[in-house]
């Protein structure tokens, strides 16, 4: 019975294919050859490759590889397999060009490929649902009143047989079928433009017949808020799976540590510098404290980055749940640094200027924070650090904190580093874009 069941899935799959190739308008979105048109965003080398027409995925680390185009409207046809039984994959659809924030994923609306779990709120049978800031309405009620849609039968096949999707995505709806038949959707989607991914997260997972059609733009033009981040030349310095591309110490062996997309640090080594210098860039990079706070306290600092005092003259000071210190090196030199702490000034600041007496007090003014924008102790912070010359631009968690503060003496080319303090401190979604 199984032999006359998979002729028979075989067959039906087949005529599938034969459909989507005599569908007119349709291109391929893999070549079957090579990873041409794709984007690696945070994953490793090994992580995608192509053997006998097919994308395969070791599922390590998890993450995401997404086309080198953004789209807005278009049916996409694929196959995948899971390789192993209970493996977790995912299709994303309008997504940003990176990782959100403390995620390994994007904002975008998730298709599922999942293998083998089935509950009331999820199912491996073709899911669909918002992440990571994007919205949708399902088609359908959940039961537990998520934003997601729950398809309305059982038709994947289970590892080791191939699956086809049918993903037709136009005006901010999305409609699913699986093996030839309609069974998931949502609507009110935004963004409802972007990037197409294929996820890595621990399944062996193999693509192949993987093709794209068109449709016209909607009639209405796209508000901003409607259209996914666009690819800003942005790579990834962290690939999940190795420190390539960060200098050899003997001292950082076993401290620094990759944990999947996390980059851990237990405190005890030393600063862990890019071997490559950079010039002008902008940086993103993730950070969140891993260790227990304690108590501390840490004097006021007033806007002109001097410390507030008391009618007697003595320091203002103000305690709070303090987890440790870190910081981001710029061009080789520690004064140059982006601090990261728990102070009551903020993350952010350049401590090594604003407590150098010799620089001008509008030096000292522009690298303290205008506010504290950290979140709260264990959660994801994101620092997006802007250099250019000798000036520096600091986003925290989407809030500005240092404008164009000038960085007087410091080098025109360096070494990037993540500081080592003596407190354990986790980092992921690294990324840099060089400036011209």
């Amino acid at each position: 019975m199984q032999r006359i069941t998979s002729a028979v899935l075989s067959l039906f799959l087949s005529s599938l294919a034969f459909a989507a190739d005599k569908e007119e308008g349709f291109a391929d979105l893999f070549n079957g050859k090579d990873l041409a048109g794709w984007v690696p965003v945070q994953t490793g080398p090994s992580t995608w490759t192509v053997k006998d027409n097919m994308i395969i995925c070791n599922g390590v680390p998890t993450g995401v590889m997404r086309t080198a185009k953004q789209y807005e409207n278009f049916i996409l046809e694929l196959e995948y397999m899971h390789v192993k039984p209970g493996g977790n994959a995912g299709l994303f659809v309008w997504s940003d060009a990176i990782t959100a924030r403390g995620q390994p994923f994007t904002r975008s609306v998730e298709i599922q490929v999942l293998d083998g779990h089935e509950t009331a709120n999820y199912t491996s049978h073709g899911d669909i649902f918002p992440i990571h800031g994007a919205r949708m309405k399902p088609d359908r009620p959940h039961p537990a009143g998520w934003a997601r849609c729950l398809p309305s039968e059982k038709r994947a096949n289970p590892a080791g047989q191939w699956n086809h999707y049918r993903v037709t995505a136009k005006d901010g709806t999305v409609k699913l079928a699986v093996n030839g038949k309609e069974v998931s959707g949502g609507y009110d989607i935004s963004p409802r433009k972007g990037y197409i991914c294929l996820e890595s997260e621990g399944g062996i997972v193999h693509w192949k017949n993987i093709r794209i059609k068109e449709l016209p733009a909607s009639a209405t033009p796209l508000k901003p808020e409607q259209v996914a981040t666009a690819d800003e030349g942005f790579k990834s310095i962290y690939n999940g799976e190795n420190l390539d591309g960060w200098a050899k110490d003997e001292k950082n062996a076993g401290h620094w540590t990759v944990k999947d997309w996390v980059l851990d640090y237990d405190g005890k080594g030393g600063d862990l510098w890019t071997e490559k210098e950079y010039g002008d860039f902008v940086m993103v990079c993730d950070w969140r404290w891993s260790g227990k706070p304690v108590k501390k306290s840490w004097p006021v600092v007033l806007p002109s980055g001097e410390h507030a005092k008391d009618a007697d003259g003595k320091e203002k000071m103000a305690e709070v749940d303090d987890a440790g210190d870190s910081g981001i090196y710029l061009r080789g030199s520690s004064k140059s640094q982006v601090n990261m702490w728990c102070r009551p000034v903020g993350s952010g600041e350049v401590y090594g200027y604003r407590m150098d007496a010799s620089q001008p007090a509008e030096v000292r003014a522009g690298v303290t924070p205008k506010s504290a924008a950290d979140a709260k102790i264990g959660s994801w912070n994101r620092f997006v650090i802007t250099m250019k010359g000798d000036r520096l631009t600091v986003d925290l968690n989407g809030k500005r904190v240092i404008e164009n503060a000038q960085l007087p003496g410091i080098a025109k080319r360096g070494k990037i580093a993540l500081q080592h303090h003596g407190d354990p401190i986790q980092f992921a979604n690294i990324y840099v874009r060089e400036l011209e």
